[in-house]
């Protein structure tokens, strides 16, 4: 016999007490991940600060490995005087800000000093740097806005040689390239092509070499002829006897 029949108040109740109770989910966001901190005008010139001074660095900035190097650089921005009271930088974010800075500033340059190409007379630096703006706008379409960083950096010899070396690399070699074909293409000819090339001209090759002949003939005489009017005029003029002198003479005649 069933000791719980389906309609009893015993089964009733032993279902409602094994029945479980919601659970109730917190009402607790998702945290959101922390916003991007944007770099001050103070950052960014303790950064080139820091870049400049341990690039500069004679010991160790050949040496030092990656890693290494943007380690000395979170310290020298952390540690800056400038900038106490804020968050301390990451030297990932370092790297990253420097060569968001380093790439723009590279591209104002060239845009700049586009602009003093075609500054007219009369025109100052104000409109100088407005059109270098409008350059700039106009080739990588968004609008140049680490100026700050561009006055930092654009007279230290460092960073435009560093700038240079790495953004010309390709354009050197290109240019080089270019430089040697250039050469290859104008370069003379041999002596028998020269000779091969003036026989198909001329059509008869057996005339030709014949004057070829005469004129090496008439070379080496004149080349004769220039020695002993050397050694004529190397002897004292008392010296020369009358026919030595009327030699001399005639030398000289025909090689005027």
């Amino acid at each position: 016999m069933d000791p719980f029949p389906l309609n009893s108040p015993g089964f009733v109740n032993l279902l409602t007490s094994q029945t479980t109770q919601p659970i109730e989910i917190g009402s607790s966001e998702v945290p959101k991940p922390p916003e991007r901190r944007k770099w001050t005008i103070k950052e960014d010139l303790v950064l080139i600060s820091a870049w400049l001074n341990t690039s500069k660095d004679p010991i160790t900035s050949n040496e030092q490995k990656l890693g290494a190097f943007w380690k000395r650089i979170e310290e020298y921005v952390n540690a800056s005087p400038l900038l106490v009271g804020s968050i301390p930088r990451e030297w990932s974010q370092c790297k990253q800000r420097w060569g968001r800075v380093n790439e723009q500033v590279c591209k104002f340059v060239g845009c700049h000093e586009a602009a003093l190409k075609e500054q007219a007379s009369g025109q100052n630096e104000n409109d100088v740097m407005k059109v270098a703006h409008d350059i700039f706008l106009n080739d990588y379409k968004a609008k140049f806005s680490l100026e700050h960083c561009w006055r930092e950096l654009r007279f230290d010899q460092k960073w435009r040689s560093h700038s240079l070396t790495s953004n010309g690399a390709k354009e050197k070699r290109k240019e080089t390239a270019d430089e040697v074909g250039r050469e290859e293409d104008v370069r003379p000819p041999g002596v028998k092509a020269s000779k091969a090339a003036k026989r198909k001209k001329h059509g008869n090759e057996a005339a030709f070499d014949q004057i070829e002949t005469i004129l090496a003939a008439k070379n080496m005489l004149s080349l004769s002829k220039q020695k002993i009017l050397d050694r004529l005029l190397g002897k004292n003029a008392d010296t020369l006897t009358d026919q030595e002198l009327a030699l001399k003479n005639k030398l000289i005649s025909e090689l005027l």
